[in-house]
């Protein structure tokens, strides 16, 4: 079975917040980098991962991303900023 991973990204430290999840977390991060699909992650510019989680099904991180964009924001960050304080961009490390 395929891996499937919730994910966060950030326009900058600090910046803009965006949750989604994925079977190819690659290939998603490379569509938000480039502005691929038009949509929220382009028009704010929103183009460093930040964090992400592998879960064994579609249904587990889907579940898994409603909850969290159910957070405040505050929760949101600190979910990673001790595996990455800095919000560094994860994509070249996947």
């Amino acid at each position: 079975m395929a891996d499937h991973y919730l994910y966060i990204m950030a326009s900058q430290k600090n910046g803009t917040l965006y949750i989604g999840v994925t079977n190819h977390l690659k290939r998603r991060v490379y569509e938000h980098k480039h502005e691929i699909i038009k949509g929220f992650t382009a028009k704010y510019h929103i183009h460093n991962l930040v964090y992400y989680e592998v879960h064994s099904s579609h249904w587990d991180a889907a579940e898994r991303e409603a909850k969290i964009k159910k957070w405040r924001r505050d929760w949101k960050i600190d979910l990673f900023k001790n595996s990455n304080p800095e919000w560094e961009d994860l994509y070249d490390k996947i």
